[in-house]
């Protein structure tokens, strides 16, 4: 049989540590190569020679539930975590008794532990909450030790729990499987609300779209559609697919897909994502990707992957977890055993106010429970990633998280990440201008007069920066009363000439206007500024005689300065440009965006040995491109960030890069930074807080000073700190998020 990959959705599990059970079992299964389950998003990722239905049945043996996924992967919500805890327990019978059981259980612990009363119907009703809470945790734990040979968490507390019946503990027999399995049910109520973060953007699209076709509009399932079809979208609605718009304007909410919290302008031939909200107007939208290949497909794809992905110290915990609770019961086993047979100390209890040492190696099998210790890291890194997205961030998984954590270093590509990647307009400046010299952008009528005959002759050029002067006039309102130019020529390499209301107006470069056109020194010198600072000089004439100068550029972003002063506030140490461009237009772009190291005039081919002397220098580097032709040094860092896949940027980023950015927003590189170092405090903090706790009662339990509730009672709550803790991260946002 062909070696194949499979997907399976897993439901049913409540602990890290039992899905790490899970795994080792099915990776024994004949043909199977490698698995790996994360209990958090509850995938089964498996490859191998081997039929879906043998793993389905395998697992249903194990006592849990699978289900074959397609191609994208998305994990159906089973059970359903949008409802209250108590709902939540009721949908599964392993729950449902644990409730019941927890009901049953009263008594005894008001009756009995509390008041010290003891009657034979309480310990009845304790053995009955025993049977209910306590037979799905030991049929568990018999199969994994019988098919997995693995001693499970549900091994060491159906241990525990029939040695206290063993003496007579009732109550504190079933309060204990009461507890566990309500503890087991928290953990895995607050892992579906995370995974829930992310699975709700299924949510986002329509299921249906009206598409136009020969005039008529129809309702058709968004699975119907095709690329190529028209749909219309009306005020109000979500868009269903994604597409460019074919008539129509508007202003559109792409929060749920970049994280934009200003609505964007939408015009004809502008781009919308399926997912974004549409506002006051009616548009016509051309369909670019099938349903199951849309931006925020792919978004959901993505993440879902990289919650699978585990960090560095979320493998070494699980290592760890596989020898350690068998470990856990030999050192139970021999405790029980040498005090009494070396030092003559008490075996059974030898009054209800003193423990003996049995009692107290079950009390150390309860409290030596590793659940919040496996469950410190992935509830973390789950819970960062959906934070991630939600700002319109892909982040590749915990390795890419637990990376950008130790990063010190940031190297920027410049076109099109630092500046927009388009020429924009900086100055007019017409040689009848009376306004003040250091005004280089002077509005006077004689520049916007200047800048009207350019926009009447550029409107019939499609060079980027004819663009960018047609542009500029649009915006100052000035394109309106341009006139209409006649008998325009292209002069290849030179400029553009063309005759406008019976005036020749010649636009070309100053090189050209040195060779064939004289003008003033004092433009001449101006012309030379603005190439050493990186712009483009464009002169003038009006039937042979100088009339001015235009300047354009290609602009920083006007966040740059404020991400670049945000990430060294996060830790950043050193920022450096990496650009093919000029020495002088390099350090101008730099100086304005506050960058001071800056290695200019290097082929693409080069940046990626660039790259790899700061990592030798600096450790952990990041490269920041827009993943058009940044890719070998994207792949040469330690982490590789691409921006603006959803403004212009490559799909192929999203599919390659290390991190994501879906905006052009550059003040979402700061926030990256600031919520992997947060998951990194947060990640430390519980692992350093569950061997604390851990520790601290293994003292208390040896001394004979706890109970087995309470054992059990302090590693359920340590359980629930750790992952309320994790889930924090949920709530980060960056600075321009609502």
């Amino acid at each position: 049989m062909q070696t194949r990959n499979y997907i399976f959705a897993i439901h049913g599990i409540d602990c890290a540590h039992c899905a790490n059970t899970i795994e080792v079992s099915v990776a024994r299964l004949d043909g199977v190569e490698a698995c790996e389950l994360n209990a958090t998003t509850g995938r089964l990722r498996v490859r191998g020679a081997v039929e879906p239905d043998a793993i389905i049945t395998y697992v249903r043996s194990l006592g849990y539930e699978a289900m074959l996924l397609e191609n994208d992967g998305v994990t159906p919500t089973t059970p359903d975590a949008s409802v209250s805890f108590v709902e939540f327990m009721w949908q599964r019978l392993e729950t449902r008794l644990a409730l019941i059981g927890a009901i049953m259980i009263v008594p005894g612990v008001v009756l009995h532990e509390l008041l010290g009363w003891r009657a034979f119907w309480i310990d009845a009703l304790a053995f009955a909450a025993l049977i209910a809470a306590g037979l799905p945790i030991a049929r568990s734990a018999w199969r994994s030790l019988v098919r997995s040979r693995t001693i499970s968490i549900n091994a060491l507390m159906t241990i525990a729990a029939i040695g206290a019946v063993i003496i007579g503990a009732h109550v504190e027999a079933a309060l204990v499987m009461v507890l566990f399995a309500i503890g087991e049910a928290i953990e895995g109520f607050t892992a579906a609300r995370a995974r829930d973060a992310i699975r709700s953007l299924m949510t986002l699209v329509p299921e249906t779209a009206l598409r136009l076709r020969d005039g008529y509009e129809t309702r058709t399932p968004v699975a119907e559609l095709k690329v190529g079809d028209v749909i219309v979208v009306r005020p109000g609605e979500r868009v269903p697919m994604d597409g460019v718009v074919r008539s129509g304007a508007t202003h559109i909410n792409q929060a749920p897909i970049t994280g934009e919290s200003v609505p964007v302008v939408k015009t004809p031939g502008a781009e919308v994502y399926a997912g974004s909200i549409n506002g006051e107007g009616v548009i016509e939208v051309i369909v670019t990707h099938l349903a199951s290949d849309n931006t925020i497909s792919r978004m959901i794809r993505l993440v879902q992957e990289a919650q699978d992905r585990r960090a560095p110290v979320q493998r070494l915990i699980d290592r760890f977890a596989g020898w350690y609770t068998p470990a856990v019961v030999a050192i139970a086993a021999l405790i029980a055993v040498i005090p009494p047979l070396l030092f003559g100390q008490p075996f059974w209890n030898p009054s209800p106010d003193e423990f003996g040492w049995f009692y107290r190696s079950l009390a150390l099998l309860v409290v030596a429970c590793p659940c919040a210790l496996v469950i410190s890291t992935p509830v973390s890194v789950v819970s960062a990633l959906s934070a991630a997205a939600r700002a319109g961030v892909l982040i590749k998984g915990g390795a890419a998280l637990e990376a950008l954590g130790k990063v010190r270093a940031v190297a920027f590509d410049k076109t099109g990440t630092l500046t927009t990647g388009r020429p924009v307009l900086v100055a007019v400046r017409s040689v009848e201008c009376r306004e003040p010299e250091q005004n280089e952008d002077a509005r006077c009528d004689a520049c916007t007069t200047l800048l009207e005959l350019a926009c009447a002759v550029e409107q019939r050029s499609e060079h980027p920066l004819a663009h960018a002067i047609v542009d500029a006039a649009r915006v100052r309102g000035v394109m309106q009363n341009a006139p209409r130019a006649t008998s325009v020529t292209a002069l290849p390499g030179h400029g553009i000439v063309g005759d406008v209301n019976g005036r020749t107006v010649l636009i070309g470069s100053h090189r050209y206007f040195d060779e064939t056109a004289p003008h003033p020194l004092a433009f001449c010198d101006r012309a030379e500024r603005d190439a050493g600072a990186g712009r483009t000089p464009l002169m003038v004439s009006i039937d042979g005689t100088f009339a001015g100068m235009l300047s354009v550029a290609d602009a920083i972003r006007p966040e740059a300065r404020e991400a670049i002063a945000r990430l060294r506030r996060a830790g950043i140490q050193h920022a450096v440009m990496l650009t093919g461009d000029r020495r002088e237009t390099a350090q101008a772009i730099a100086a304005d965006a506050g960058i001071d190291d800056v290695r200019a005039e290097v082929l693409p081919e080069y940046k990626a040995q660039m790259v790899e002397n700061l990592r030798a220098t600096y450790g952990a580097v990041a490269m920041v491109g827009d993943g058009i032709n940044d890719t070998p040094a994207l792949a040469s860092a330690t982490v590789g960030i691409a921006i603006g896949v959803a403004h212009g940027g490559t799909n192929q980023a999203m599919e390659t890069a290390d991190v994501t950015l879906m905006s052009d927003d550059l003040r979402r590189l700061p926030f990256v930074f600031e919520l992997a170092r947060a998951t990194r405090r947060t990640i430390m903090v519980n692992v350093a807080f569950s061997i604390a706790v851990k520790a601290v009662f293994l003292v208390i339990v040896a001394a004979g000073l706890s109970t087995m509730w309470m054992a059990v009672f302090a590693d359920m709550g340590t359980s629930l700190l750790v992952t309320l803790n994790g889930l924090r991260l949920l709530g980060m946002r960056h600075q321009g998020e609502a």
